[in-house]
């Protein structure tokens, strides 16, 4: 696991793929000796979804191949390859994706759960760019899903996250052009102007442009506030220079600007300066606890909770996000289906196994206090296992039950943590 973290569960047997006939091999052995399977991509899973007692874990962090066809804006990968690094071999021929936000997310969990990433906003979750998958069935047998094939398979894929019942050895994506203008503003508060940030956030919210995201990250060490604070950092992706100051109006013009202790109205970055960015709030060999909702809520009901989480807030580099995310109507149809106005999530990070006690439980009991004013959660964040939330439509959880009974009658893959 990425997490240092590591639960006290332990499989029986691991295969490390080194390619599908390894993987078609590591399946129907598993059939054929009555095992349990879990699917590690790349471990970066803060719960460790893969990590189960018995049966056998799969681990196909070596199916890392990328193709790419510029012309016609598609590209291959296998579920081993880091989203950072896909975005670099795109970049390197003006191609991008919607990878995680994260240095170190293999594509194959990140996906499967939705995909949350760069430019998101514009381009949707990232599993509405994959057209299609090359596939291990519960028997072992090769297939190939996409809309016109084992379209129920597709359809269960985009958003079934780790209660996925099938190995996707290949994903086949839908690539873009890369924006020709990448930047962003960055602005930091400290903390007693909690109110008054968080207000904009949520009146704010109808006014940001979709190539905007809106990110606010409320920690005991804010980038600029010498101490507790918020920063609002707003990466913008757009085709001109122009275009993304325009985008950023909303921000670099509102009333509250002048309270910052820290005002960047706009900078240019790379995809590489981003990550690099991004990663200071999650370094490497720490524990984690992480949870999370999606909310509608008004901010007079939701202000009380962010209150507490913030006079409870573990040590640096712990913290709050709020991402103001509004998704469209329309959607395609797809087990994904759990989104909403905007994205609360608590990542508790700490150093040293001593303070798992003081610090494990902070995200888990803060979400479960505001659990009230959730329509549910995202699987990028959860904790299944600690707290069950809404992660997929009652409907679409059931057509998924169903297409799973049929694929996987004898339950051989693990179905999410928290069920059977």
């Amino acid at each position: 696991m990425w997490n240092a973290r590591v639960p006290d569960r332990y499989p029986e047997v691991i295969v490390k793929a080194r390619d599908v006939y390894d993987v078609i091999a590591a399946v129907r052995m598993a059939k054929r000796e009555g095992l349990r399977l879990t699917v590690r991509s790349g471990g970066h899973s803060w719960a460790g979804n893969h990590v189960r007692d018995g049966g056998l874990l799969l681990d196909l962090s070596a199916l890392q191949d990328v193709t790419v066809d510029k012309e016609n804006l598609r590209a291959t990968t296998g579920p081993g390859r880091a989203g950072h690094e896909l975005c670099a071999l795109l970049g390197k021929q003006g191609l991008f994706f919607p990878a995680g936000h994260c240095k170190g997310v293999c594509v194959g969990g990140y996906l499967l759960q939705g995909g949350f990433g760069w430019n998101s906003r514009a381009l949707g979750p990232a599993c509405m760019s994959v057209i299609g998958l090359d596939l291990v069935t519960a028997d072992g047998d090769v297939v190939f899903a996409s809309p016109e094939e084992n379209a129920d398979l597709y359809w269960a894929a985009r958003g079934a996250g780790p209660g996925f019942f099938c190995v996707v050895t290949r994903f086949h994506l839908r690539v873009y052009p890369k924006p020709k203008v990448i930047g962003m503003a960055l602005y930091s508060y400290p903390l007693d102007c909690l109110e008054e940030v968080f207000r904009f956030a949520h009146a704010i919210a109808p006014e940001v442009p979709n190539s905007v995201e809106l990110q606010f990250i409320m920690s005991r060490k804010a980038f600029g506030a010498n101490g507790p604070g918020i920063e609002v950092v707003a990466p913008v992706f757009e085709d001109g220079l122009g275009d993304a100051l325009r985008a950023l109006t909303f921000l670099n013009k509102s009333a509250l600007r002048r309270k910052a202790v820290l005002r960047i109205p706009f900078a240019p970055s790379t995809m590489d300066l981003l990550y690099r960015a991004t990663m200071t709030h999650y370094p490497d060999d720490h524990r984690y606890a992480v949870d999370n909702m999606w909310t509608r809520a008004s901010i007079d009901e939701l202000l009380p909770g962010i209150h507490k989480i913030a006079s409870t807030l573990p040590p640096a580099p712990s913290h709050m996000l709020w991402l103001n995310w509004s998704p469209p109507a329309g959607r395609p149809d797809m087990a994904f289906s759990v989104e909403d106005k905007t994205y609360l999530a608590l990542y508790g990070c700490w150093k040293h196994a001593i303070n798992d006690d003081p610090y494990a439980n902070w995200a888990t009991e803060r979400m479960r206090e505001m659990a009230h004013l959730a329509t549910g959660c995202q699987l990028a964040d959860e904790n299944l296992g600690r707290r069950p939330a809404r992660f997929i439509t009652d409907e679409k959880l059931q057509r998924l039950d169903q297409i799973r009974n049929a694929h996987d009658p004898q339950s051989r893959f693990h179905s999410y943590m928290g069920r059977p």
